[in-house]
């Protein structure tokens, strides 16, 4: 067991409580193994109707996964971020596949594998508090845990935004795209978690009960634009599209992707644009794990690591420097299948 998540069962529902305030309780593979033992127990007893995912104290719900560990391993054979990797991705397939109603509670950042653990819910309730982002190209590695997934099936264009800019969303910017299901504010949370452990079969009439209305969503001023300028699947397109639009929102955010790494723009248009094609999340969880092999030992992802985590002077040099020389080989090689022995499997 490890002290980073407290699991508990409280009336008819199981409860999964991140526990590692201090990383803004950031995901390793201890939780993750965790978190599968926990619920492969619930959900073969009758006794545990719904699960809960929540987390114990401070502003994060779940601020990703455990990256200086990943970038440490990516620097050596990559073996530990492989381990993990492939671990975090069978709990996030679990989740998505699981037969009983979960309810995630995304009080607080929830970015990278706080989406991966929130998304599979059935119900994912924002608050005031809620920052919700996929910022991995920021760092050089790319939108997993499912996000060519999730973000291919949001409105238009706002998933490929949101993948290529890292751009951060509000509660109810979350609730406005169906990230998610529900805006209750935060003092309102321990009363819905009481009520849900003593009805599991009422959560949506609970839920349904104790929302507020959402404040205006500012995303969606700009959905129009999105759409539009994010259009293509070539990333030199969009940002042609960006640089000719020459207003002050398309200039901001041509700013913001000058800043991101190239190869992982490219990734994640790729990614986005095959798993929104895909009709099997497994599958999925395959690719991004064909994807995260390769990527945490390249060059992007341990530079990006090292300016934004590690050194923090946010000057990561990337190389390619230029969209132009990440070329189509390049790309085809980080999502060139693994090995049969190698390859990703979910859970039996």
């Amino acid at each position: 067991m490890t002290e980073d998540i407290v699991i508990s069962t409280d009336g008819r529902s199981g409860r999964l409580s991140l526990n590692r305030p201090k990383a803004l309780h950031a995901l390793n593979l201890a939780m993750c193994e965790a978190m599968i033992d926990a619920l492969i127990k619930w959900r073969d007893d009758d006794a545990i109707e719904a699960v809960i995912i929540d987390h114990s104290e401070g502003r994060g719900f779940c601020a990703g996964g455990d990256i200086r560990m990943l970038a440490d391993s990516g620097a050596k054979d990559g073996t530990e971020a492989r381990q993990f990797f492939h671990t975090e991705y069978r709990l996030n397939h679990l989740l998505f596949t699981y037969p009983k109603p979960i309810v995630a509670f995304m009080d607080g950042i929830t970015m990278g594998g706080g989406v991966g653990i929130s998304q599979p819910a059935k119900y994912r309730v924002a608050t005031e508090h809620t920052r919700f982002a996929m910022p991995e190209t920021g760092i050089g590695l790319f939108p997993d845990v499912g996000g060519g997934w999730y973000l291919p099936r949001l409105e238009g264009r706002v998933g490929v935004f949101l993948a290529l800019t890292g751009a951060r969303l509000d509660g109810a910017e979350s609730l406005a795209l169906g990230l998610a299901t529900h805006y209750l504010p935060s003092e309102k949370l321990d009363d819905a978690k009481a009520r849900i452990a003593a009805h599991p079969d009422r959560i949506g009439g609970i839920l349904g009960e104790l929302s507020v209305t959402a404040p205006p969503a500012a995303i969606t001023q700009h959905i129009d634009k999105i759409n539009r300028l994010f259009a293509s699947d070539t990333y030199e397109e969009i940002l042609a599209a960006l640089e000719a639009d020459g207003g002050e929102w398309a200039l901001k955010e041509l700013a913001a992707l000058h800043s991101k790494s190239p190869q992982t723009c490219k990734v994640a248009l790729r990614q986005l644009k095959e798993g929104g094609e895909m009709h099997d999340f497994a599958a999925q969880m395959t690719q991004e794990y064909a994807i995260g092999s390769r990527v945490v030992q390249m060059h992007d992802f341990l530079e990006g690591v090292r300016a934004l985590i590690i050194d923090k002077d946010n000057s990561p040099k990337w190389d390619p420097a230029k969209p132009e020389a990440v070329t189509e080989d390049w790309i085809d090689a980080i999502f060139a299948p693994l090995p049969d022995d190698e390859k990703w499997t979910p859970l039996n």
